[in-house]
Parts: structure tokens; sequence; C-alpha cells
């Protein structure tokens, strides 16, 4: 994306936010320009701040404001690193401050801040101006990442007068769908300038520069007629370029001619660091982000589908987009933060702590890296936040005081019921399927996160607005717990709701979910920020 698209003014009218006049500063961030197919999203006028109707489902036209900017979001943030950049410059402009957790910090009552960790997470909150030291948290965790080919550290490899670049799965993606797409990469690079000076840079190469075919009949018939035995180790091998080619351009070049070393398979490998990876790709990269090619010193590359998202069926009713596993949460959590605390005024009867917690890694599972265990950072944050507000006052037992009362969303995707679908024994009946259009899935089943409880004020927070929800009893085989919720409730005693927005085609490079639902989500996480403390005080569990 372009940054000039970005001023603080010019967000702000996208957004339909309040002007502020925080300036706005860069991620380091070289991305292309934006597909022409939203040029027509950024002319349409901004959505009004009381454009959604509280009764019933939103009309088409009540739709076609926020699904452009869900459209817009999701091209944008083709890793976890973009995601992160693109809600950090949404919060910039409107108004929220950037705090580091390396330094000390200074709140107040009425106060807005957002942290990163690794620039691939990001946690955000607003502070009520009726804060009391002890009040609760309302928080909406979403995990940004999603199933995709990695490159991996020594990514060079030449077989059959192809030169490929070897990639290693992510996450449990459902690899055959990958096949025959128009593919591209995207990450973020470590650069070392001639001055020596050490940046990182984010970087999306806009063009296809790969692919990986499908294998012919004659060739493979299992494979083919079964992509369900697709190795993604052995059989994803995309396609960079012709060896030849490549090597005669890389010739004409000096400063990209290297020494070539050969590994035990026979493959051509270069020299680490940077070196481990094919000239050829080091110079598109170079050429993205307008550096020498010299100066890229390491990378972390994702695999990425380079057709854009967009509205489909009939009558507008589907969403058709890669990554939609996680980042419609993500964009449905970041939206109802903003439009909730966009101004100032909007926490003046607030009593509790507005938050949405964006991290990386929840496709892999358990906290295997420092900012893979979101959970745990965004547990951090609240304790540090309860005792930073309690200072000065009878701090005994804040923060677990503060835990007691607050409420964690974990917000992820819910597999929908297909079209053809029957049930069968062993698994659910046919009516608790989630079905598309029919609101935000609650997840249960007798070992769940939910409990009667929490999933009754949810449902409750839902219910002043006329915004639908479903049930959804999950079997013991299928198994269907988010990463936050296994984890918070594994010994940590906060009142958690675990729900999803229903799709098709899961973990696919290219999913679908209905705009209805998209709609509802949002409407259904700003009635959480708004008016959840309200709902919460009127039933008490424990005295």
């Amino acid at each position: 994306m372009d940054e000039s698209n970005f001023g603080v003014g010019e967000t702000h009218v996208r957004l339909g936010l309040p002007m502020h006049a925080s300036p706005v500063s860069d991620f380091r961030y070289a991305p292309p320009p934006l597909h022409q197919q939203h040029q027509q999203h950024q002319q349409q006028p901004p959505p009004p701040r009381g454009f959604f109707s509280e009764k019933g489902l939103m009309c088409r036209e009540a739709q076609s404001n926020i699904i452009p900017h869900l459209l817009e979001y999701v091209d944008n943030s083709c890793t976890p690193f973009h995601a992160t950049a693109e809600a950090r410059k949404f919060l910039l402009t409107a108004g929220f401050q950037e705090i580091s957790e390396c330094e000390e910090w200074a709140l107040q009552p009425g106060g807005r801040y957002f942290f990163t960790r690794n620039m691939c997470s990001i946690y955000a909150f607003a502070i009520g101006h009726k804060y009391k030291p002890g009040s609760g948290f309302h928080v909406i965790a979403a995990h940004t990442d999603s199933p995709c080919p990695k490159l991996k550290p020594v990514s060079y490899s030449a077989k059959g007068g192809f030169v490929h670049v070897r990639v290693q799965p992510y996450g449990a993606g459902v690899w055959q769908t990958w096949f025959d797409r128009d593919l591209s990469v995207a990450g973020r690079v470590l650069l070392r300038r001639k001055d020596g000076d050490l940046v990182n840079e984010l970087v999306r190469v806009g063009r296809p520069i790969l692919r990986i075919p499908t294998v012919a009949n004659p060739v493979d018939r299992g494979l083919a007629a079964d992509g369900s035995k697709v190795d993604a180790e052995v059989n994803l091998a995309p396609v960079l370029a012709m060896q030849i080619e490549s090597e005669l351009a890389m010739s004409c070049d000096s400063e990209s001619s290297m020494p070539v070393e050969h590994n035990d398979h026979g493959s051509h490998i270069y020299p680490q660091p940077a070196t481990a990876h094919h000239p050829l790709l080091i110079q598109v990269l170079a050429d993205a982000l307008k550096c020498d090619v010299s100066e890229v010193a390491d990378f972390d590359l994702s695999v990425y589908d380079t057709q854009p998202a967009c509205v489909g069926g009939a009558r507008d009713d589907f969403v058709f987009a890669g990554r939609l596993d996680n980042l419609t949460s993500t964009f449905c959590a970041l939206w109802a933060l903003l439009h909730t605390c966009a101004d100032p005024s909007s926490l003046v009867d607030e009593s509790c702590v507005r938050m949405i917690a964006l991290f990386d890694s929840g496709e892999v599972g358990g906290p295997d890296s420092a900012q893979a265990a979101g959970p745990q950072i965004m547990l951090q944050a609240m304790t540090r936040i309860a005792r930073w507000l309690a200072r000065g006052s009878d701090s005994e037992g804040v923060v677990e005081r503060a835990m007691r009362r607050s409420l964690i969303v974990s917000a992820d995707m819910v597999e929908g019921m297909y079209p053809i679908q029957v049930s069968s024994p062993g698994q659910e009946e046919s009516f608790h399927h989630p079905k598309l259009r029919d609101g935000l899935v609650l997840r249960q089943d007798a070992s769940n996160a939910n409990d009667i409880v929490t999933s009754f004020l949810f449902r409750e927070v839902a219910k002043r607005s006329s915004i639908p929800v479903q049930n959804f009893p999950v079997s013991r085989e299928t198994g269907c717990c988010s990463t936050v919720s296994s984890i918070l409730a594994a010994g940590y005693g906060l009142r958690l709701i675990d729900c999803g927005v229903p799709l098709l085609s899961m973990h696919s490079v290219r999913e679908m979910c209905s705009t209805d639902d998209i709609e509802t989500t949002f409407r259904h996480f700003r009635e959480f920020f708004q008016h959840f403390t309200a709902i919460d005080e009127q039933l008490r569990v424990d005295v």
C-alpha cells in the first residue's frame, strides 16, 4: 500500500472517525500500490458513524460501507507483519498513543494506547474515565496469521531446468489448493545499510513471481487423482524462473555473481546468510525495497496468492479471499475498538478497560517463541495496566480483582455447514452445524471455555440490538477450541467466550464467508465494548 494514502486527515475521513493532530510515524514499510480493483472502494463516500441499523440484518447498501474496508485490509495484510502495520496506522490516525514495552508507562483514565511485539503482534486498549483500581478488562483476542508456505532458511533449488524456491508448510493448510495459483512473496527483511545501520523493512512483491504447477495425470496419477496426498515438504516446489535464463541474467550483474556450492542432493545453493537464496530472488526484494542487493542481510518471507479479495455471489452474498481465517476477526475487533473509542467522549461513562489483542502464531499452537505467546503477552499487559492505575491507592489484590472482573472474547473462525453436507455417525446433527448468515457462533461442549453465564451475557449483548447468534456443540472427535481459550483456560481462571465467524473452504488458499456475518460480527463486537459493563453488573454470580 502506498503510504501516501494514509495521511492523518484522509484516514480519518475513510474511517468516519474524529480528527486528531497526532502525526503518523512510519513502520518503514515498502509495499506496492493498491490493487486497481480497490480504487473504486477508496472513492466511495466515508461511512458515517451511525450508518449501522440497530434492527435485524443490514441492508445491502449499508453493508457496502464496511466490506470494501475489509477487502482492502485483507489485501494489504498478506503477512502478520503487514496486518500489524495496517492496524498500527489506523490506531495512530484515530488518536491512540504508541507506547513501548521497554519503557515506563504513564497511563491515565480516558487514555488510549497501544504497543507492538516483534512487528507481528499488536495490543491496543482504552481506559474508561470512571476506571477504579480493580476494575475489569473487556478484551477481544484474535490471531493475525494464516496457513501458508514459508521460505526455508536455504531456499535455492534447481531441478529439471527450473529454479525453485524451497518452502515449508506453516499451519494446517489445504495445500493442494495452492497449485496453479499466481503467487508471490511478502514479509520482513533485515537490511544492513552501507553506513552500518541495521533496519527492518516490510516488503510485498506485488506481481506474481512464483507458481506451483499441478502434476498431470500421465506423470503421477495417484497425486493428480487425490490431492489430499500432497506432501507439503516435497510437492510444494514453487517455480521462480528458468534455470538457464536466470543464470544468464545474473551473470550479467557483477554484484550478483556468487560462488556456487552444492548440497548432498546435487542442487545448487549459495553461502549464508542472504546468499542462501537465489540471487534473482534477492534482486526482486531489493527492487521492491529500492535498496542495493548487498544491503539485504536476511529475511522472513511467506508465499501469498496475488489474487485480490472480492465480493461474490449473484447478490453479493459472499467475500472470496485468502486469509479470512483469521483476518476477518482481526478486522472486526480493530474496527469495533476504533468506532467505540476514537472519540474520547465515548469513554466518559466507561469504568473498565476496552482492549484488543491481535497476535501472531495462532495457527501453530503453543507459545514456542516470544511473539507467539500472545495470550501471555496480553495477560502481562493487563497486569501492568492494573498495577499502574492502582498507584497511590490501596492496591491489595488489585490484579486479582481486575482479572476476576474481566472477560476475554476469543474470536476465530468456524467451519460452516456445506451445501451438500449431511449428518453421519459420530458427527453433530445437521441442524447443529454453523450456518453462514446466521451470525457469530458460540462454540460449546462439556469442557469448553464458555459456560452458561458468559454465554448468556454475550448473547444478551447481541439481543439488545437484534444481532443473530448461533450455538455450536463441538464433538469430542473434532475439537474446536481456539489457541487463546486453550491457553487461558489451562490455569488463569478468566471468564472466556470462545466464538467464531462461520466460513467455507477453511485453510484453503481462497476462503469464503458471508457479507452479513462480517457486518453482524462487527456490530456484536461494537456492542460488547459499548454495553457489556452495564449488562455484566446486572448479573452477579458470586458475592
